[in-house]
């Protein structure tokens, strides 16, 4: 998805960011608390004014922000109508031959379902770059406006470079949205992506790549209709555990759920009176996509698997994939 260059329009370039809410918007009654803090009290105006004098990509009279309040929600909050708002929103502003490149401020808590959904639905040439924080806006050494401000640098720099897709700019690192996953309740370094590690660094307001660029567009993007429908389908997460029985299946079965993803032990283990139940519900024509319950690795394909596994994506992620293979399949 692009809508064109804009030094061949005559047009100022242009980034815009799009306001979510979360802990970067967030502030708390205590100084110094970082968990008792109340998230999305700060718009998104606000937060590019935090940055203060003019600093490093901002410089140029040829490089124009503009922003946007898509919602202002705790993100552990995020619901599929924000979803799909923020995903028109999105793919309406890359359009744009002006834009080179969308960020969006985020929660931590869901971000990385986000992250998997934008790059799904959009997988846009252009960068689109969600960021966050771990510590509220009006924190003592609050981290949020570096993240932002390097999250802008991520737009600009790598729509000057070619590099497009679905993004996180945290911490000083940039991560590719198929492959990102909260590690930590807590620290400034919350995230990762397993295995296969950053694509890049930002250092003194500079990208530097450390690998090779996820390919963006293609047939990867199932494009902004996949959302389009009123009531999205049900899918919920199990997880396998010592003495799991699968009487929760049995419950959701009963509520018309149409997708199962099972948080999975070992190498995608399951316990077998669950796997039994599990089974069941792939007879009756649930979706079943198995994953992994810990914070990296993948599933490394062996034996008689009878149910379909979601390689590295986090449960969260893989209930993501359901969800939209389930919409992409709906009638109308």
């Amino acid at each position: 998805m692009t809508g064109g260059d804009a030094s061949a329009s005559g047009l100022p370039r242009r980034v815009v960011v799009l306001g979510t809410g979360g802990t970067i918007a967030g502030t708390s009654a205590r100084p110094g608390d970082h968990v008792g803090y109340t998230a999305a009290q700060r718009g998104i105006e606000e937060l590019l004014g935090s940055l203060g004098p003019p600093l490093g990509v901002e410089r140029s009279a040829s490089l124009a922000l503009e922003a946007e309040q898509v919602a202002q929600i705790d993100s552990k909050d995020m619901s599929h109508a924000v979803w799909r708002r923020l995903a028109e929103r999105a793919a309406w502003h890359l359009a744009r031959p002006d834009v080179v490149g969308v960020v969006v401020t985020h929660g931590t808590d869901t971000l990385e379902e986000t992250a998997y959904l934008l790059h799904r639905v959009l997988a846009p040439d252009k960068p689109l770059v969600l960021t966050a924080a771990m510590r509220p806006a009006d924190a003592l050494m609050p981290d949020g406006p570096q993240n932002l401000l390097d999250a802008i640098t991520v737009g600009v720099q790598g729509a000057s470079a070619g590099l497009g897709g679905v993004l996180l700019a945290m911490s000083g690192r940039v991560w590719a949205a198929a492959e990102v996953r909260k590690v930590h309740p807590y620290r400034l370094d919350a995230f990762d992506a397993g295995d296969a590690g950053p694509l890049a660094h930002i250092e003194q307001g500079a990208l530097r790549r450390l690998r090779t660029w996820p390919a963006a567009g293609g047939p990867a993007a199932l494009g902004l209709q996949v959302l389009a429908a009123d009531i999205w389908p049900e899918v919920q997460i199990v997880t396998s555990h010592a003495g799991a029985d699968g009487r929760i299946v049995e419950l959701l079965l009963d509520a018309g759920v149409q997708g199962l993803v099972v948080a999975c032990t070992g190498n995608g283990s399951i316990h077998q009176a669950l796997l039994a139940e599990l089974l069941r519900a792939q007879q009756r024509g649930v979706l079943v996509l198995r994953a992994l319950r810990q914070g990296s690795g993948c599933i490394v394909p062996g034996g008689a698997s009878v149910l379909a596994d979601a390689g590295s994506l986090t449960p969260s992620q893989a209930r993501v994939e359901l969800l939209l293979r389930l919409l992409a399949h709906q009638p109308g």
